[in-house]
């Protein structure tokens, strides 16, 4: 009996610590988004969660990550990294947020080569005239046979209103899109329409994500590769 009763005890203890734990951890969250809406109001927060820190919060904002103290008067912008088992904290919470962006998106407004059954599949922000997109284009079955299914979004580089923009509007205003894509690649000229199209907002979300130049490559996970990486190379990375 005695016995017993120690144990409904000790649960009892554990139970209102974690309570405890977790109502505080929510006082903090508000504390902190109570300071950032009077400090920092344009600010648009989309979580505040406890880092692994006492007393830092993990606060983000679209695919930003920044922490802010408990008391709200103080904001760290960095990196934090676990020394113990070397785990990327940071960086993969940054990861988690762009495939979160990305997973949102229809892939009706995407253009896709390989079939969904491929067990890979890579998220390709690329501008019609880059050098290096059009070799990664030139070897998109290839990539396919490696297992590789390629996704592209628009990144006119010279940005909105520019020619380049004018030619991903094309190749997306077209009929047959992955035709219209192949022709553009190798220096052909799609006839312009117009139409409703992503190009626009698949730039603005190329500049979200922190993207800089083309070919940018997604991974699964949210993990950004720029720059052209051949077919056999970019299966071993996946690998």
């Amino acid at each position: 009996m005695n016995r017993l009763f120690s144990m409904l005890v000790w649960s009892l203890l554990t139970t209102s610590l974690l309570v405890g734990h977790a109502q505080a951890a929510t006082d903090g969250a508000e504390k902190v988004r109570a300071s950032l809406a009077v400090l920092i109001p344009h600010l648009k927060v989309d979580s505040v969660t406890p880092s692994p820190i006492p007393g830092l919060y993990e606060v983000t904002f679209g695919n930003h990550i920044v922490y802010v103290t408990e008391d709200g008067k103080y904001l760290v912008q960095g990196r934090i990294t676990n020394l113990e088992t070397r785990e990327p904290i940071t960086e993969l919470r940054e990861r988690a947020l762009k495939k979160a962006l990305l997973d949102r998106l229809d892939e009706k407004d995407m253009i896709v080569y390989g079939d969904e059954d491929l067990p890979y599949t890579v998220t390709v922000f690329t501008d019609i005239d880059c050098p290096y997109c059009r070799k990664l284009h030139s070897q998109v079955d290839q990539y396919n046979k490696e297992g590789i299914r390629i996704r592209y979004l628009a990144y006119p580089r010279a940005g909105p209103g520019s020619s380049s923009e004018k030619k991903a509007e094309a190749v997306w205003c077209a009929e047959d899109r992955k035709q219209a894509m192949t022709l553009a690649k190798s220096g052909g000229k799609v006839p312009y329409r117009k139409c409703d199209n992503p190009v626009r907002e698949q730039y603005r979300l190329g500049q979200d994500l922190g993207i800089t130049g083309t070919p940018a490559l997604v991974l699964d996970d949210g993990e950004i590769i720029p720059g052209y990486v051949p077919p056999k190379q970019l299966r071993a990375a996946l690998d």
